[in-house]
């Protein structure tokens, strides 16, 4: 089958775009013929933006094109805004090829993609009413907000006309976007994966030397929680990554990383805290650390207890119970070690590119046979 894979790239790079080199990677391990159509929001101004949300996509022809060219079979959208859009995948659709919407957070529905508002989780807009979002002010612009609330409200019917497969990466997701207005039978759960070269022989947690965020410095992924935490329980901790909230912490602030450096950093790790306040889609910083033997507490919010197992979260608000596993991991060295080593276990057993690409694949069988 030959696969053609489209993504509109965020003006901030995040987990998605990593998801979206994974797919890729899984493609050409399993010598699957595909091609690539990427968009960068970074590269337009805000009034094609607008244009393109309202008309449901710019330039559809682009991808009639590419889909013709290659003979694909299926087309697989990773975000399609807002320069891809419903209009896209019909032109995709008309040349005879399945289309699959791989959801990775709350964009659908949600003008800002994270359904997070006020402190707390928000799935206000649903099913394509998306007037709270505009009288929210969600996007912080009221021209923003119009925009979206019109254009997500006019796609989302489109949408369920074109998409034959949506996919999104845990099961929690199926289900929360179930209740939001994605037809329960045509969505299905089809978790990311670590490479096998991300994936550590053993622990080495016990020679950990702090404790570690990495992520969007952002009010949703809880890095104040995680500061207080690590001061609660007396124990040093490293924060990576920048956002709105970096000019604010007083925390040992790194940074923005390379992908290398990250993966040097978090094996001098003795935990990794996911602290998210809002509902996770998955959690790859997670998944990473797991991979890398490094003990992770995290909250419950949305897949987290799915993704690192319930005994290693604690209620989103619970401060003092994160302080005190983070405490008790790190006067244990060996405990860390233990906790590191069943977490490689997980992810050999659940999250290798094996089971990713015979999922995907048996997906895109299916597609074609029906």
């Amino acid at each position: 089958m030959n696969v053609l894979v489209l993504h509109n790239r965020y003006r901030v790079h995040g987990g998605e775009e990593r998801a979206v080199e994974l797919h890729l990677e899984a493609l050409q391990a399993a010598d699957v013929p595909h091609r690539t159509l990427i968009r960068d929001s970074a590269e337009v101004g805000s009034a094609r933006v607008a244009v393109a949300m309202l008309r449901g996509g710019d330039d559809p022809e682009q991808v009639s094109a590419a889909t013709r060219e290659l003979g694909a079979d299926v087309v697989h959208a990773h975000n399609m805004q807002p320069l891809f859009g419903p209009r896209s995948l019909a032109a995709a659709r008309a040349e005879g090829a399945k289309v699959v919407l791989h959801l990775h957070n709350f964009r659908l529905f949600c003008a800002i993609g994270v359904s997070y508002r006020l402190g707390e989780p928000c799935f206000r807009c649903h099913h394509g009413r998306t007037l709270p979002g505009l009288v929210l002010n969600c996007r912080r612009s009221v021209p923003e907000a119009a925009v979206y609330a019109t254009g997500l409200r006019r796609q989302y019917p489109q949408v369920l006309d074109v998409v034959d497969r949506f996919v999104t990466p845990s099961r929690y997701m199926v289900g929360q976007l179930t209740r939001l207005g994605v037809p329960a039978d045509r969505i299905e759960a089809l978790p990311h994966y670590l490479p096998d070269e991300s994936i550590a022989a053993e622990s080495r947690a016990d020679q950990g030397e702090f404790a570690l965020i990495a992520g969007r410095l952002t009010e949703e992924k809880g890095v104040e929680t995680a500061i207080e935490v690590a001061r609660l329980a007396g124990m040093p901790l490293k924060v990576v990554g920048d956002g709105p909230l970096a000019g604010k912490l007083d925390a040992d602030l790194v940074g923005r990383l390379t992908p290398d450096e990250l993966a040097d950093l978090r094996r001098r790790a003795a935990v990794v805290l996911v602290p998210s306040r809002s509902d996770e889609s998955f959690g790859l910083s997670a998944l990473e650390a797991m991979g890398a033997g490094v003990p992770v507490i995290a909250t419950q919010m949305g897949a987290l207890p799915e993704l690192v197992g319930e005994e290693h979260c604690v209620a989103r608000d619970d401060t003092a119970a994160m302080a005190g596993r983070l405490r008790a991991l790190w006067t244990d060295a060996a405990r860390r070690k233990a906790v590191g080593d069943d977490l490689i276990a997980r992810v050999r057993e659940r999250y290798t590119r094996e089971r990713f690409t015979r999922d995907l694949l048996d997906l895109y069988s299916r597609l074609q046979a029906s």
